[in-house]
């Protein structure tokens, strides 16, 4: 479909996104955010250790502290989807 819009074979859509998202992963390994105006922040965040459960057994284990990437939609993507029609 992109490549459609953008009136370029599929394998040059493929690669461009490829080098995308290679970056952004590049870029948050390193602790930076990266921001697509009108799209989104990318960004990695700490989460704290905290206690769960095992599902199957019940039991309460420990789940160790750990970095985390974080997407937050930027006001252009949030206004479409939100006059988007909800059907239950």
């Amino acid at each position: 479909m992109a490549a459609n819009k953008a009136n370029v074979a599929n394998k040059t859509v493929e690669k461009v996104l490829t080098a995308i998202f290679e970056s952004i992963q590049e870029a948050l390994k390193k602790g930076e955010k990266i921001q697509l105006t009108g799209f989104g922040t990318f960004e990695a965040k700490p989460r704290k250790a905290r206690e769960g459960r095992n599902p199957q057994t019940g039991e309460v284990i420990q789940i160790p502290a750990t970095i985390v990437p974080v997407f937050k939609p930027g006001k252009v993507l949030k206004d479409a989807v939100v006059n988007l029609s909800v059907s239950v």
